[in-house]
């Protein structure tokens, strides 16, 4: 008779536990532990069919358990990589070749993952980031300031995302004027990441150097008369190029096309990307599926190079 009291409370303890949430809590630990494999991927193609199926499939477990921080973490890292490394890859094929409807398709669906990012990071950052970045009215700038400049330190990563997607989002809408206002936003939330930095440094040079690629992208999403400036963006780009001892080819390509295209300078843009292609994808392992990425586009832009200058 007393063995029988136990068991029962057991059951009933087992009974108010959702094992749904138990399973994905574990199944987050281990996805968080995995995440490296993929950076470490040689094969484009083979990513850029797994992501897609991989991200939906995350997805599923935070359905289940939207509390769960990590889950959310990965969410927003992916789809922001994916929007940016893929997504935007085949809308600016598709630029290449001339077809405009293909082009407007991806350049759609790129919006779309740079918002689910964006949209991920806001979890994380907590309530009241998303009323006060796109708040409306007279005091819609000071709620604004405020809220940036009150960032703690522990949300260091998610605003660098949050920042990285809404200038990606602008960068893809150039021609929408209501979307040029958020350049201003994306970069202001930057410059409270390297303010973050500052002070508390940080290990992962990639993570270190994301925000200087990022800024170097803000920079020069618009022109000068709109707030473009390529000259600092040429700095963002040299110091993420430092951080990472240049083996990080992204921040180079990145730092050829945008900044060689907005001053004009033909011979800065094709010895950069010459160099990314004299640079083996392999000299930094972790991030090998990133330096794929950049041996790719720096290909593609070395063939542009007529169009550009």
């Amino acid at each position: 008779m007393r063995l029988s009291i136990p068991l029962l409370s057991v059951a009933l303890v087992a009974g108010c536990i959702d094992m749904g949430q138990v399973t994905v809590n574990t199944t987050a630990k281990v996805l968080t532990r995995a995440q490296p494999s993929l950076k470490m991927e040689a094969d484009y193609e083979l990513a850029a069919r797994a992501i897609p199926g991989t991200l939906k499939t995350v997805e599923g477990f935070w359905v289940v358990n939207p509390g769960n921080p990590q889950l959310v973490a990965i969410l927003t890292e992916g789809y922001c990589q994916y929007g940016i490394g893929f997504v935007e890859d085949e809308w600016e094929q598709a630029m290449l070749e001339k077809d405009l409807d293909r082009a407007q398709y991806h350049s759609t669906r790129a919006t779309k993952m740079f918002i689910r990012c964006l949209n991920y990071a806001l979890k994380s950052l907590g309530r009241g980031w998303q009323e006060d970045l796109f708040a409306e009215g007279e005091d819609a700038q000071t709620r604004q300031d405020k809220r940036i400049a009150s960032a703690p330190s522990s949300k260091r990563t998610p605003l660098m995302w949050a920042a990285l997607a809404l200038g990606a989002a602008v960068n893809q809408n150039k021609d929408n004027m209501e979307m040029i206002p958020y350049a201003a936003t994306a970069k202001a939330m930057l410059l409270k990441v390297l303010e973050i930095d500052a002070k508390h440094p940080q290990r992962d040079p990639v993570l270190a150097a994301m925000p200087h690629v990022a800024l170097g992208l803000v920079y020069t999403a618009v022109s000068p008369t709109l707030g473009g400036d390529p000259k600092k963006a040429e700095e963002h780009f040299k110091k993420a190029l430092e951080l990472t001892q240049d083996k990080f080819l992204l921040a180079r390509v990145h730092y050829a096309k945008r900044v060689g295209v907005a001053t004009q300078n033909r011979q800065l843009y094709r010895d950069n990307l010459l160099k990314v292609l004299q640079t083996d994808p392999a000299i930094w392992p972790e991030q090998r599926l990133a330096n794929e990425i950049a041996h790719r586009r720096a290909r593609r832009y070395l063939k542009m190079e007529k169009e550009l200058f």
